[in-house]
C-alpha cells in the first residue's frame, strides 16, 4: 500500500504561498491529505487566496480534506497533543497535532516543517516524516524541476516568511549530503 502523506498547515501552506502546490500533487498523486484541522488554519480571513488554492485540489480531487471523528484512536491523540501531552511534553498546534493523529492511526506519513514541536512525537510513534525541503529533493530526483527552479521556489517560499532550515535549496541539498555521508560512515 502506498502511504498517505498527511500535511500541517505550515508544510502544505508553503506551496500554497508561491502557487507551486501542484508541484505536491504531481509527486504524490492521490496521497495528499489536508487534515480538518490544518485546513481551517490555512482559513484565516488575511489569506482567503490559499484557501481558494487548497478547494480547488480538493475540488479536482488532487488532495483530500479528513475529519477526526469523535471517540476514534486518532481523535484521542489528537485530543492528548493538543490538551494533555505527556509530562515533560508540550502541547502542539492543531495542525502539526491532527497530522500526527492520522499518520499514526493510518500508517501514513506526517509531511511538517515544525521539527522543534513535532519531533519527540515523530520519535516516539516511530513515524515517517517529510519536509518542504524533502519535497523539492524529490521533485528534483524526478525531474520535475532543476535545482536553480529549487532555489527560485525556495526564494519565493522565504521571501513569504516560510521557516525552510536553510538559506537556499543548494544549501539544503549539501546539508542532506553530509548528512548522508555521515550515516555511511558511521
Amino acid at each position: 500500500m502506498i502511504d498517505s502523506l498527511f500535511f500541517d498547515s505550515d508544510c502544505i501552506s508553503a506551496f500554497l504561498w508561491v502557487n507551486e502546490q501542484n508541484l505536491v500533487t504531481q509527486l504524490y498523486p492521490g496521497r495528499v491529505v489536508i487534515p480538518k484541522p490544518a485546513y481551517d488554519e490555512l482559513s484565516y480571513p488575511t489569506t482567503p487566496h490559499l484557501k481558494e488554492r487548497i478547494h480547488v485540489l480538493i475540488g479536482c480531487h488532487q488532495a483530500k480534506l479528513e475529519t477526526i471523528n469523535v471517540g476514534s484512536e486518532a481523535y484521542e491523540l489528537y485530543f492528548k497533543l493538543t490538551n494533555f501531552p505527556d509530562e515533560g511534553r508540550m502541547i502542539i498546534g492543531p495542525g502539526e497535532a491532527a497530522s500526527i493523529a492520522l499518520a499514526k492511526t493510518r500508517n501514513g506519513i506526517v509531511a511538517s516543517n515544525n521539527l522543534r514541536d513535532i519531533m519527540w512525537y515523530i520519535a516516539e510513534y516511530d513515524l515517517k516524516h517529510i519536509t518542504t525541503g524533502d519535497i523539492l529533493m524529490d521533485a528534483l530526483e524526478k525531474r520535475l524541476i532543476t535545482e536553480e527552479t529549487g532555489n527560485t521556489i525556495w526564494r519565493s517560499m522565504l521571501e513569504k516568511r516560510r521557516r525552510l532550515g536553510a538559506m537556499s535549496f543548494t544549501e539544503y541539498l549539501r546539508g542532506k549530503q553530509k548528512n548522508s555521508a555521515a550515516t555511511l560512515h558511521d
